[in-house]
């Protein structure tokens, strides 16, 4: 039994009290008030459920042909010093998993990771829902890979046969991607009308065909009352923003650092960011979704798209209290809570109540913060395989000090 006290954070509330976890069953066992019994001395500390990142890329398929990037033995390790205890890795891989035995192929590699991992399925121009329960991927515009659409037409073709499905959408729109390939920098070639043009698209595929629909790496502010307008007539939508949208704008940009910050969609203005924050903050976003993207430092110079984060996510969280008054609770129902119901219904056998809160029947996974803890981002502390970090040189307030998983205690370093 693995025995914790001290300040616990839920989505619903902050209170002092104590955790028991069967090491055996991996499960909390028990909440209760405090008895001065603790294994671990967590005075200043908080204790949050297991923090869960339902975006990542960890590059790990059975061809084998990207795990210089990263697998997913090298993403457990980034997840638990970045305090993350479950992900859901992306589809679009060289052999991708949009049929039963691909994903059944790709969901036994994910063995070698000591964090749990959820698989999406990859939605193409030529596939069909899997036989069995998982959720789904569709890229509306080109990206890493080649599951993506040339026109809204042929993507509402597909779409009408995954009727009442899980399905994320990567909102750029092919057209205007198309149209704007010329423009002298990566921002201007994927610009926000993309991104809002194909969000009206993809609430419409949501709400027309039932599907439990997801927008992942939200960048517009534009876009953002579309999906307040969406939720509140009902639509099944929720919103992903990520590290990099949040903490970054396009006025930071500069020779030096350009390739460093490119991904799809690219930084947008400083109005976007902080009204993704807001947004985030009151619940409009509903996660933090990192888009995990382990390019090599050689590739980033080549200008590949994307940033790694698994192993800031922790600290970055403690920058969302510091600088922009995100509550405790705020953070454990962005980063716990709301990711943990998104998992919910894909786990097997043996994650009880799954994973998001600190109760009874919930997995024993646990994120443990210090909020006054600075933490200064070192290329060297990366456990990324990778080997970089967009926020090296950053002071971030705080820092990972235990991740635990299912009972299993992780000091960080």
């Amino acid at each position: 039994m693995l025995r914790l006290e001290g300040m616990i954070a839920n989505h619903d509330r902050v209170f002092e009290g104590a955790i028991e976890i069967n090491t055996e069953t991996g499960l909390i066992e028990h909440v209760g008030p405090r008895t001065g019994k603790s294994d671990l001395n967590l005075d200043g500390q908080i204790i949050f459920p297991g923090f869960g990142d339902i975006h990542i890329h960890a590059r790990d398929d059975v061809s084998k042909s990207q795990v210089y990037k990263e697998d997913f033995s090298t993403v457990a390790a980034a997840s638990i010093h970045g305090g993350v205890t479950h992900v859901a890795d992306m589809p679009n891989n060289p052999v991708a998993p949009v049929d039963d035995e691909r994903y059944a192929a790709k969901e036994k590699l994910t063995e070698t990771s000591a964090v749990h991992v959820t698989l999406y399925a990859g939605i193409g121009p030529e596939t069909s829902p899997l036989r069995r329960h998982v959720p789904y991927k569709a890229f509306m515009g080109p990206s890493v890979g080649d599951l993506f659409f040339a026109s809204q037409e042929q993507l509402e073709g597909v779409i009408a046969k995954y009727r009442g499905k899980n399905v994320s959408f990567h909102c750029e729109d092919p057209a205007i991607l198309r149209e704007s390939s010329g423009e002298p920098t990566h921002e201007q070639r994927r610009p926000a009308r993309a991104e809002i043009t194909a969000t009206e698209f993809a609430l419409y595929l949501i709400e027309r065909y039932e599907l439990v629909g997801k927008l992942c790496h939200y960048s517009t502010k534009g876009g953002l009352e579309k999906i307040a307008a969406a939720k509140a007539r009902g639509v099944r939508v929720t919103a992903e923003a990520t590290p990099h949208h949040l903490f970054f704008d396009d006025s930071m940009l500069t020779d030096e650092n350009r390739l460093w910050l490119q991904m799809n969609p690219p930084l947008r203005g400083p109005a976007d960011r902080l009204a993704l924050i807001g947004a985030l903050r009151v619940g409009l976003v509903d996660y933090v979704a990192t888009d995990h993207a382990p390019h090599t430092i050689e590739e980033k110079m080549e200008g590949v798209s994307g940033v790694p984060h698994l192993d800031t996510y922790g600290a970055f969280a403690t920058w969302l209290m510091a600088e922009h008054r995100f509550s405790a609770q705020d953070i454990a129902r962005v980063c716990a809570w709301n990711p943990g119901k998104f998992v919910k219904e894909f786990l097997p056998q043996g994650f009880g109540k799954g994973y998001g809160a600190i109760e009874p029947g919930y997995v024993g996974s646990l994120t443990i913060l210090d909020p006054d803890a600075p933490y200064v981002v070192r290329r060297e502390d990366m456990k990324t395989k990778c080997g970089w970090s967009p926020f090296e040189g950053y002071t971030m307030p705080g820092r990972v000090t235990y991740t635990v998983l299912q009972g299993r205690v992780y000091p960080a370093g």
